[in-house]
Order: structure tokens, then C-alpha cells, then sequence
């Protein structure tokens, strides 16, 4: 792609507007179609190319490790945890 060209991605989930050769032009946004209008806009304001690649939508947008827990994998018995190392006698 030439310099200045707008091309909105997919990026897990996220969807962002980058500027080929000014990398702090970029924006995100949480919709497809929001990124895309917006990218189109900055294209027509810069004069250049709007490109949109194509993805499967995700759903969701993830910007945690894979390897940290997630609700489902926390027990949840105790409505009301405590750390036993924090904390005072339950009465």
C-alpha cells in the first residue's frame, strides 16, 4: 500500500483505521461499520486510498492474555470470598 493510504483491520475483536507511514494516526473503534465510515472520511480528507480487509467477526472485543483466569474458571461458592492471608476471623 502507498504511503498516506487508510486501511481499516479487524484486530481480535477491535477495529482500527491505520495510516500506511504515520502510525500515530490510528484510530480504534468497537464496530466495523463505525471504523469503516471513519476511514473512509480520513481517506477523502487525506487525498488517498481507503482499503478495508475483510475478517470473520469475533464477537467480542479480547485484549487480555489467554493465559489469565476468566469468570467461568473462578469457583464460586462463596458468594463473598475472602483471603484468609488479608483478613480477620469470620465470627
Amino acid at each position: 500500500m502507498p504511503e498516506g493510504d487508510v486501511e481499516t483491520v479487524d484486530k481480535r475483536g477491535q477495529w482500527v483505521n491505520r495510516v500506511v507511514g504515520e502510525p500515530e494516526r490510528s484510530q480504534s473503534f468497537a464496530s466495523r461499520d463505525e471504523a469503516v465510515a471513519a476511514g473512509q472520511a480520513l481517506a477523502a480528507e487525506l487525498g488517498t486510498s481507503h482499503t478495508v480487509a475483510e475478517a470473520e467477526p469475533e464477537g467480542v472485543i479480547t485484549d487480555a492474555s489467554d493465559d489469565g483466569p476468566v469468570m467461568d474458571d473462578l469457583q464460586q461458592d462463596d458468594p463473598d470470598p475472602v483471603d484468609p492471608a488479608r483478613s480477620e476471623p469470620r465470627d
